[in-house]
């Protein structure tokens, strides 16, 4: 008898994403002839079989909700991880969570897994590799057998479901403006790469404020780092390079690691130099001096998210209603590393 195979099995003996793999054998236009070929004959091979999504769904409910978020290092994934299980408990729901580790690959594997009639919907937020591939054709499959989906914070357009996001474009706008208030014109901003949808939110709003107060934009303030590194070096040439009076950062980590470098260099902070990250959690409490954040309310959002998909999940509406876009409102929390 021959083993049971996975898509990602398949995947890796043909030297392919499973992405094209599950494509070919759903006759996409987009994959070669000769390649869904080749996928077909081996997947026939080896009896592969799919999962069976809706008959599964139809026939019985797990009352399991499947998690996936992009890490556990960033505290904002975990309070949403929080917000979600104490919602879904309180409904008599299992939350089962999994990690992508920012792959593409480890989100596919995990979303297949979990759908193996084992769970009722997910709530996801994207990967980063997930993100600059650009490629949802998992969750439209998903959606397609009867899954529901819930994305929260890092979302996609392409991708026809619930959501809820925080008003990123506003609250980055909120926090540059209080620097310019204080008197600073040199604002830096230090984001990620542009394919999260969050980092390129905030900097539309770190330009809107420069340009509604007058500021001009200066592209040498701004410091694109990659979200998987130690950045120290990079983050001490930009200061080295550039005159600073304030810096907006779009997560905490690269907050801290900004608060510290600029220390070692003999700045003060707040006096020589303001910053503001987003999320509020344990690093920026302790932080020395503590640092003033954005409160995403990971909790809320977290809450809001289950409360979406169990709502669609027990709907027994025979339309279903239309998709939604929540928004959640952050707060600016201004403590020793700004000027107040």
């Amino acid at each position: 008898m021959k083993p049971k195979i996975t898509l990602k099995d398949i995947a890796r003996e043909l030297d392919v994403s499973i992405s094209t793999v599950s494509k070919a054998l759903k006759n996409s236009k987009e994959i070669s002839k000769d390649t869904k070929d080749r996928i077909k004959a081996f997947a026939k091979f080896y009896n592969y079989r799919p999962n069976n999504i809706a008959l599964s769904l139809k026939n019985r409910r797990t009352k399991n909700i499947g998690v996936v978020i992009p890490d556990i290092v960033h505290h904002f994934f975990t309070t949403v991880f929080r917000g979600i299980e104490k919602y879904a408990n309180s409904m008599g729901y299992n939350v089962i969570i999994c990690i992508s580790d920012e792959s593409f690959d480890k989100e596919v594997i995990n979303m297949e897994m979990l759908a193996n009639g084992s769970i009722d919907g997910f709530i996801l937020s994207l990967s980063a590799e997930t993100q600059r591939k650009n490629d949802f054709t998992h969750l439209k499959e998903l959606l397609d057998q009867g899954i529901p989906i819930v994305l929260f914070d890092r979302v996609t357009q392409d991708v026809a479901c619930d959501k809820v996001v925080l008003n990123d474009v506003e609250i980055s706008r909120e926090s540059v403006e209080h620097f310019i208030g204080k008197g600073s014109e040199k604002i830096a901003l230090i984001t990620t790469d542009n394919y999260f949808n969050v980092s390129e939110s905030r900097k539309d709003g770190y330009l809107e404020a420069l340009k509604d107060n007058d500021i001009p934009f200066d592209e040498n303030l701004i410091l694109t780092l990659p979200h998987d590194l130690d950045n120290t070096k990079l983050i001490t040439e930009f200061f080295e390079k550039n005159e600073i009076e304030a810096v907006l950062c779009v997560n905490e980590i690269f907050a801290v690691q900004c608060m510290s470098v600029i220390q070692q260099m003999g700045f003060r902070i707040p006096e020589d130099i303001s910053i503001i990250g987003f999320t509020d959690g344990i690093l920026s409490r302790f932080s020395s001096p503590k640092l003033s954040t954005v409160a995403q309310h990971g909790e809320k959002m977290g809450e809001l998210a289950a409360k979406m998909l169990i709502n669609r999940m027990e709907s027994t509406e025979v339309v279903e209603e239309p998709f939604k876009t929540e928004i959640i409102n952050a707060t600016l929390i201004k403590r020793g590393s700004t000027i107040n």
